[in-house]
């Protein structure tokens, strides 16, 4: 740390809003991290939200909260524990304790802690802070209820709007606390505000008043902290979630690929937004349609795939189960559709809104038959946009559908994304049946020779006319046919069509101590930032450590064997109990796999895994 006057210079540090779902925790978190963002700090995000609808009001069950970590220099997650916590009523103090460090900074609306309050939140004593351990020196109690009232006592709200403007109040005292310009909040609440004059000026007034009310008393902790903006690269940025980066990537692929895009869903958390961010670009030759249920809103995507569109259906783990029948159609029918997965807890309805891993296997095989299909899954929320991309680029490449998971950590996750060069991004060449270049008359299932894609005929465009469906059909013709050694040859042609895709897709990379480590770390998907951190954190321990992060799981990539036969320890980190490390495990039966598991719907720790990683390391081979 270093100081300069009136001001401490730090490196990075993690603030966690906590509040009632009505509060608005995530808006604030999320002006504060564009705040941070346009400052220049790298921001990674995390919002939490509760899993009841509307809990009673100050009750443990109905707590939402927002986590935001800022650095100097890239953060790849939202961090462990707060450094500092906002916590606007005395539930949200006693649910965030365990996300503490032992000497956080505590932000508290003191208003909220009467003798109701602290029932109602489950407290054994009138006195939350002494028994929760927390050091009283780092607690700053603010009476923010009445603070808001009394500023806002000229404007024309009643007591009730008044007291929703609390949370910029708090934004204000964090505002303060962290060296940061007003203007940035000042700009996004005009936005959002624009036609209700009222509450804009409301929350403008909340927001000047903490401040002001953290600077005349140093919020207790004296001078403001300062985490100084580092050099970006020259370009236009926006503050994206993974879903909105999801939807972008699908446009940008469609267009790319000179197709419509047609999303075809059902409302599901956590991946609704999608649908909400697509639903606003008709301009762009985006078609959404809101079906009546997760079955109709993948039939209707492959209804618009058969007659020529990028066909997309988005959902979480329960409605991909739903789904499965017409996932099959779409494997047997050999027709391009990207199937957004963004995965909850489980199983059945579990935790809507938090997050796991543990769809990887019903992407793979939850379907009858020998139903292959290509599976990818995007390792921060920026990289969804890539994902997704490229999910579009091998479905109407290859003619297959492509299980693209994400999960509500990525979903809701945001960080601030460079808008890339769209030239450098490969080609779209969909694989239309003018391609075909055979002496024979075409027929709808011959295929290309050497990649096994039949080619895409679309009705209407000019292009040969022919029926498709679920039963299986002869190897040329289309027709229907119970064959038995047809019905093989078919199997063993969409198999091969999948795993030829691996002479596409990009080989596995290693970071870390690549030629002589003595543990790899192993990912896939949303866990790269924090098995990234966690492999870093052991080199500086002076351990031998590398890592390699899965993107393409099915096929994988053709050097995955090479890499992990490589390594004398192979450790698989996953949300889950286990299902990438036995997907591995079948595909290199010799490796020395052990395993890390959790399934507690929060992101993993890193400081957890080093010390996991540490016992595997210590152990005799």
């Amino acid at each position: 740390m270093t100081d300069k006057p009136n001001k401490r210079i730090i490196e990075e540090v993690v603030v966690r809003f906590s509040g009632d779902s009505g509060d608005g925790m995530q808006l604030t978190g999320s002006i504060f991290s564009d705040m941070s963002a346009m400052y220049g700090n790298s921001v990674s995000t995390f919002p939490d939200y509760p899993a009841e609808i509307r809990a009673p009001q100050g009750t443990l069950g109905g707590v939402s909260g927002f986590q935001v970590r800022i650095g100097h220099d890239q953060v790849h997650t939202p961090g462990d524990y707060a450094d500092v916590l906002v916590a606007m009523n005395a539930a949200a103090l006693k649910v965030n304790v365990k996300n503490l460090r032992h000497d956080s900074i505590v932000i508290i609306d003191s208003d909220s802690c009467g003798e109701k309050d602290l029932k109602k939140a489950l407290y054994q004593t009138d006195d939350p802070i002494k028994e929760l351990g927390l050091n009283p020196d780092r607690v700053l109690a603010c009476p923010i209820s009445t603070m808001v009232q009394e500023v806002l006592k000229d404007i024309d709200m009643d007591a009730r709007g008044r007291l929703r403007c609390k949370n910029m109040f708090a934004l204000g005292i964090v505002s303060w606390l962290f060296d940061r310009p007003l203007e940035q909040a000042e700009h996004f609440i005009s936005k959002k505000f624009a036609k209700k004059e009222i509450i804009r000026q409301a929350n403008i007034a909340a927001l000047h008043g903490g401040y002001s009310y953290a600077a005349n008393t140093h919020a207790s902790v004296g001078t403001p902290f300062v985490i100084e903006g580092a050099p970006q690269e020259a370009g236009v940025y926006l503050d994206v979630t993974g879903n909105k980066a999801t939807a972008f990537g699908l446009i940008a692929g469609a267009e790319r690929a000179g197709l419509k895009l047609f999303l075809g869903s059902y409302p599901i958390t956590p991946a609704t937004d999608i649908l909400h961010f697509l639903a606003k670009y008709k301009s762009l030759d985006v078609i959404t349609m809101q079906a009546e249920d997760e079955i109709a809103g993948i039939c209707t995507a492959i209804g618009a795939s058969y007659a020529g569109r990028l066909g997309v259906t988005s959902t979480s783990g329960p409605g991909v189960a739903l789904k499965s029948e017409a996932l099959n159609l779409a494997v047997i029918a050999e027709l391009p559709l990207v199937l957004v997965d963004v995965q909850r807890g489980g199983p059945s309805t579990g935790m809507p809104t938090k997050s796991e891993q543990t769809d990887l296997l019903q992407a793979m095989y939850g379907r009858n038959g020998e139903s292959p299909m290509v599976v990818i899954a995007p390792t921060s929320p920026s990289k969804c946009f890539d994902a997704a991309y490229y999910a579009a680029k091998i479905a109407v490449e290859h003619m297959t559908p492509v299980v693209l998971l994400s999960d509500a950590y990525l979903g809701n996750g945001s960080v601030a994304w460079r808008i890339p060069d769209y030239e450098q991004y490969p080609e779209i060449k969909p694989h239309y049946v003018d391609q075909y270049k055979g002496e024979e008359p075409w027929l709808p299932y011959m295929r290309d020779p050497e990649t096994l894609v039949r080619y895409w005929s679309v009705p209407g465009a000019g292009s040969l006319p022919y029926r498709t469906g679920g039963l299986e059909k002869d190897n040329k013709t289309g027709a229907i046919s119970t064959d038995g050694p047809n019905h093989e040859l078919m199997v063993l042609q969409r198999h091969n069509k999948i795993q030829h895709i691996a002479e596409v897709i990009p080989p596995l990379t290693v970071e870390g101590d690549v030629e002589d480590a003595e543990l790899l770390i192993v990912g896939w998907g949303s866990t790269y930032g924090h098995l990234s951190d966690a492999c870093r954190t052991l080199q500086k321990k002076g351990h031998k450590v590398a890592h390699t992060q899965f993107t393409f799981i099915n096929p994988m990539p053709k050097n995955t064997e090479e890499i992990l036969r490589r390594y004398p320890r192979v450790v698989v980190a996953e949300q889950n109990l286990g299902q990438m490390a036995m997907l591995l495990r079948n595909k290199v039966s010799d490796a020395n796999i052990y395993q890390y598991n959790q399934v507690q719907g929060q992101p993993l720790k890193v400081g957890n895994l080093v010390t996991a990683f540490e016992e595997i390391l210590a152990e005799q081979l």
